[in-house]
């Protein structure tokens, strides 16, 4: 049976280890702990309270969409998320009534 080290939160590497209780990652010498990762691993809303997958959001401030006129406005709800990581900083991927399929930021919702 091998031991498996957990891929690196900075660079995706698979090629970590374990050194003095961080884990290390040889390709980019991000070091982090276990409660570390646990930590960062909890996405939260522009006020604190954690995500999961399924929450209705709402949108807190008016957001501009890339090729639309028009903008997302404040106030809209957002049903059904689904949380993903390591997309730039647009954690939530959804879908949003009259515009489509998207990613939003984390900061700019409120769980609802």
């Amino acid at each position: 049976m091998t031991e498996t080290t957990p891929t690196c939160p900075e660079c995706g590497s698979e090629y970590t280890y374990e050194l003095a209780g961080l884990t290390v990652c040889s390709m980019c010498a991000f070091e982090w702990s276990a409660a570390e990762a646990a930590e960062a691993a909890v996405i939260r809303d522009s006020v604190g309270n954690p995500l999961a997958d399924g929450d209705t959001v709402t949108v807190i401030k008016d957001l501009p969409v890339k090729g639309s006129p028009k903008p997302i406005k404040r106030g809209t709800k957002v049903k059904g998320i689904r949380l993903v990581q390591g997309v730039g900083d647009h954690d939530i991927d959804c879908k949003v009534d009259g515009f489509g399929p998207m990613q939003l930021k984390s900061s700019v919702v409120k769980k609802a």
